[in-house]
């Protein structure tokens, strides 16, 4: 039987998997809580957005612990050298890839940021399906790769690039499981019952599950 997995939501887009003792997260950006990074083994940035990358943060963290890696975008990661950041632990991550970070099994897909504004240039945003299972699909709404099947969809819903009725398709076209909306650090708590209302209710996944700051989420993965 695949091993249980724990997600816990460190703000906004930032979110912590762990398994046997090992931490893996993804976007710690500067709107969630960057003490995340403290006892990460890997983490994963779907673009050079700063609500996705805290870059003195990570590069921080990088320098000061040996064994921590960092996948990301390839701008992304020249950047992170350039500001001190050890190469040898940095990792391109494109459309495509498969490796694994701190055990888990991660896939790459996707290419760009979504269309914020036509004057607004697009940037290179990658989504990432870890263990098959889970996808994060960083500012887009990237279908999962071919043939795979997403049990937890980290579902945004709200940016300047988005509104609510994308986000209820996008669930609608992943047919996850779970949702757990993420990318909501620009509302409020009125903002953010409205949006569950409409995704949770429309958007037509098994269970749609909003996570307090913190809350550890067990997730055992189906037998397949």
């Amino acid at each position: 039987m695949p091993a249980a997995l724990t997600l816990t939501h460190w703000g906004h887009a930032c979110v912590r998997l762990e398994r046997d003792g090992r931490c893996l997260v993804l976007d710690p950006g500067s709107f969630g809580d960057l003490s995340v990074l403290g006892d990460a083994d890997a983490v994963l940035v779907t673009h050079d957005h700063p609500d996705h990358v805290a870059a003195d943060e990570l590069v921080a963290a990088v320098s000061a612990r040996p064994g921590l890696e960092v996948w990301a975008p390839g701008p992304l990661v020249d950047r992170l050298a350039e500001e001190g950041a050890p190469r040898d632990r940095l990792h391109v991550a494109a459309g495509g890839d498969r490796f694994t970070a701190a055990g888990f099994d991660v896939r790459v897909t996707g290419e760009q940021h979504a269309v914020i504004h036509p004057d607004v240039p697009r940037i290179a945003n990658v989504a990432y399906l870890v263990e098959d299972v889970l996808l994060h699909p960083g500012d887009s709404f990237t279908p999962p790769p071919d043939g795979a099947t997403v049990d937890v969809l980290l579902v945004p819903v709200a940016g300047p690039w988005m509104k609510v009725a994308e986000a209820v398709d996008y669930v609608r076209a992943v047919r996850p499981r779970l949702a757990v909306p993420i990318h909501d650090a620009i509302l409020s708590d009125a903002g953010r019952a409205l949006v569950d209302r409409l995704v949770g209710g429309l958007g037509g996944a098994q269970e749609y599950r909003r996570l307090t700051a913190a809350e550890p989420l067990v997730y055992e993965p189906p037998v397949r």
